[in-house]
């Protein structure tokens, strides 16, 4: 069996589509199909069916997605051996991270490794906390900082965390706004302001549509970003307030922060795959992640 289709027929299980698995490997979805076709011919067994214009797994697909991965791990297992039995951190880490923890968490770490491990690279990846748990499963990823109050994409038992930090969730003003100066806010008091918002289905779209609907309003929105830069430069202009992330309030931006009256926090966690064979790179990405000192927060020194 050949291991490249292995990893296409994991992604399908993962991903779900043929299109989806084609846009994450660089492919034509033919050519996924085709690729798909001769790993059926070389376990000489049925691994999909068609319903409709999709496909999805057979039983006996499913059972080769999901011990591709096992045997996947291993292979990297094995080469991380030849590279030295693991004594010196060298190859690929695939390390995801959501928006607010690449320039705060991320990026230094990166930059310390390169420092002390010469031979190993580290790709960084964005990936929202909806994306980033697929990544890992499907093998995109080797290392994800996410989060994990994300209730739509339940953690599950095939998953190893490390608890890295806890961040507030804030409200965001522009400066000289009405609330500016006191003290934790009730988000009831914000019930006709403006509000810009994260893109649908992500992380923070979902909180903030929470806590606004919990404090008895429906937020009037106008604007959504994917970018909290954006957000940030949009609140600064007095057309919005926002609820951000500590880690994503930037301090070159005009803005007052205030903690919320009943407080709410989001975990950061690192997390990999369960079961995947001891790797001397992913390894050596997770103690820097959990050895890097947290970042002050807005306001705080």
């Amino acid at each position: 069996m050949n291991p490249w289709r292995l990893r296409l027929l994991s992604q399908l299980d993962a991903l779900g589509t043929v299109r989806a698995v084609a846009q994450a490997a660089n492919l034509s979805p033919s050519s996924v199909s085709q690729q798909l076709a001769v790993l059926e011919a070389e376990t000489r067994t049925r691994l999909l069916e068609r319903t409709g214009r999709r496909v999805r797994l057979t039983s006996a697909g499913l059972i080769l997605a999901r011990r591709a991965r096992a045997i996947l791990d291993h292979m990297d297992s094995v080469e991380a051996e030849l590279r030295g039995f693991g004594e010196e951190p060298s190859g690929l880490v695939r390390l995801g991270a959501f928006q607010s923890a690449i320039h705060t968490l991320a990026v230094p770490v990166v930059s310390r490794l390169a420092q002390r491990h010469p031979h190993l690279d580290v790709e960084l990846l964005e990936l929202e906390p909806h994306e980033s748990l697929l990544a890992l499963r499907s093998g995109e990823a080797d290392v994800v900082v996410t989060t994990t109050d994300f209730d739509e994409l339940p953690l599950g038992p095939d998953l190893d965390l490390v608890q890295l930090a806890t961040d507030p969730v804030l409200l965001v003003v522009p400066e000289g706004h009405p609330v500016a100066g006191r003290g934790p806010v009730d988000l009831a008091a914000c019930a006709n302001e403006p509000w810009a918002f994260d893109m649908p289905q992500s992380y923070m779209a979902g909180l903030a549509l929470r806590l606004c609907r919990q404090a008895g309003f429906e937020p009037r929105v106008v604007c959504r970003f994917s970018n909290y830069l954006m957000t940030l430069q949009h609140v600064e202009a007095g057309l919005s307030i926002a609820l951000l992330p500590g880690l994503a309030v930037d301090p070159r931006y005009r803005v007052t922060t205030r903690e919320l009256a009943t407080p709410v926090t989001r975990t950061i966690t690192a997390a990999t795959r369960r079961g995947s064979p001891p790797r001397a790179e992913v390894h050596a990405v997770l103690d820097a992640l959990r050895h890097h000192p947290a970042p002050p927060l807005p306001g705080h020194e």
